[in-house]
């Protein structure tokens, strides 16, 4: 397939990318809102719900990427999620009973989580066979259309909330999942299971012994993410004597300056090992908690966003390609080990955030750098054989792909 029928394939799937970022978006940053006054749910109960939403979306996301690498149904399994997503907000848009909200969450909007990690997969299979020398490149540049549907979904969720309420923002991210689950029926071909027709000791999908501390490695750095985000408001606020639009402030200057790095990245990735980009953006992590730990000024934070955009955009946009290549074959699987990094980072996050609100939220920048040191260890200390600095070539139905 020639340079632009790939380019034809990746441009829908980009569509998808960017209408499923919107719906995550607009929901994510206010789900505890909505649960707290619209569903007017007990602290418990809020709790309850995210450990649910998160433990339920990695062990459908590893259950679907576990079987999607096998048959040929990638196609179907986003037309799937879409549709899921679909059914799931529409439904939350007017269901108020914590109970068959909670259902939901496990079921349908789990299945609409598999979507982020099943798109990456479909990129991974497309420019594999047909790219292979910007397989990286391609994909961070798509994991750069979610990162654009952040700089502004938060906000049109402000605004949605204001309008019509929640209503509005859990209509608006069910169209949105439609949209994605539309574009997959008319423009997205279906892709063969680069593992049916393969049983050699290379695809037996034995996940890599070296993958797993590489793995917690990566979900140290999530955690980070996560806990730093939850608590830089209240530090802002409590510690700095700023405001809660300093922090939103603070959030869009990192986003903005994530989109050229992860786009700069991904073209330094086609002449540098990723490995090596990955362990830098480790590297500025750790630059970056110590700034934030010892920061005294709201000022010294904006600073402190350039090492913090350094670090997301390369362990993020990269993060998947690094992994994908440990198992070239297993493209679903793979790429859903990476991104279930977010969600049981999430989970890790949430007592270490407790900590900080009883110590100080200083406290969780200085927790932060432990983790993101622990992280650059792992990342740094364990590697593959080789595989993931220079791609191995193998043969396949289609011809020569990379491994």
């Amino acid at each position: 397939m020639s340079l632009p029928s790939v380019t034809r394939r990746l441009l829908p799937l980009g569509l998808v990318f960017l209408t499923t970022g919107i719906a995550t978006a607009v929901v994510g940053p206010f789900l505890g809102l909505f649960l707290s006054t619209a569903v007017d749910a007990s602290p418990v109960q809020v709790t309850v719900f995210l450990v649910v939403s998160s433990v339920s979306g990695v062990v459908m996301s590893w259950a679907i990427g576990r079987i999607s690498d096998r048959r040929p149904m990638r196609r179907m399994l986003l037309i799937t999620a879409g549709l899921a997503g679909c059914v799931g907000c529409a439904l939350t848009a007017y269901v108020r009973d914590y109970w068959v909200l909670l259902a939901l969450t496990a079921t349908a909007t789990a299945i609409a989580g598999s979507l982020f990690p099943q798109s990456f997969a479909y990129a991974r299979q497309v420019l594999q066979r047909d790219d292979p020398a910007r397989a990286a490149m391609g994909i961070s540049t798509l994991r750069t259309v979610f990162s654009v549907a952040w700089v502004g979904g938060p906000s049109l969720a402000a605004f949605l909330v204001e309008a019509g309420g929640f209503e509005y923002v859990y209509g608006a991210a069910s169209i949105t999942y439609l949209v994605a689950a539309l574009v997959a029926v008319r423009w997205l071909p279906e892709v063969e299971a680069p593992a049916a027709s393969h049983g050699d000791e290379q695809v037996s999908g034995k996940v890599p012994r070296v993958l797993y501390p590489i793995l917690a490695g990566f979900t140290l750095l999530q955690t980070s993410m996560v806990l730093g985000v939850q608590a830089l408001p209240l530090f802002i606020d409590a510690e700095l004597g700023g405001s809660i639009g300093d922090a939103g402030l603070l959030l869009g200057l990192c986003a903005g300056l994530e989109i050229p790095l992860m786009l700069g990245f991904g073209w330094l990735s086609t002449r540098v090992p990723i490995r090596l980009i990955v362990i830098g953006g480790a590297v500025c992590a750790v630059i970056y908690q110590v700034l934030m730990s010892t920061a005294g000024s709201v000022a010294m934070l904006a600073v402190a966003q350039i090492p913090n955009a350094l670090f997301i955009a390369a362990t993020s946009g990269l993060g998947i390609s690094y992994v994908q290549d440990f198992m070239p074959r297993f493209p679903g699987r793979a790429t859903t080990m990476f991104t279930n990094t977010f969600p049981l980072g999430s989970i890790l996050a949430a007592p270490l955030f407790g900590l900080a609100q009883e110590n100080g939220f200083r406290l969780a920048y200085v927790l932060n750098l432990v983790l993101v040191a622990l992280g650059l260890v792992l990342l740094a200390v364990f590697r593959s054989g080789g595989n993931t600095d220079t791609p191995v070539l193998f043969r396949d139905s289609n011809g020569l792909v990379a491994g």
